[in-house]
């Protein structure tokens, strides 16, 4: 399984599923990440948390344990 977590600066994926239970997943879905979506990340911080993606249209940050929590291909 590939995690939003496992790709580079500079690439993109699409969203295939969202983990995760309850609040977290209505949270990460709140943002704009849903199935199927395009994610390309921009940064990562210097201690890999958090990580900086662009999903339609605007950047968003994401904790590296939420983005641990969605699958992508």
């Amino acid at each position: 399984m590939k995690t939003l977590r496992d790709i580079k600066i500079g690439e993109s994926a699409k969203v295939v599923k969202l983990h995760g239970e309850g609040a977290i997943k209505r949270r990460i879905m709140d943002m704009g990440i849903t199935k199927g979506v395009e994610v390309y990340v921009r940064k990562v911080a210097p201690l890999g948390d958090p990580v900086e993606v662009t999903v339609r249209g605007y950047e968003l940050s994401i904790r590296k344990a939420d983005a641990e929590t969605i699958e992508v291909e």
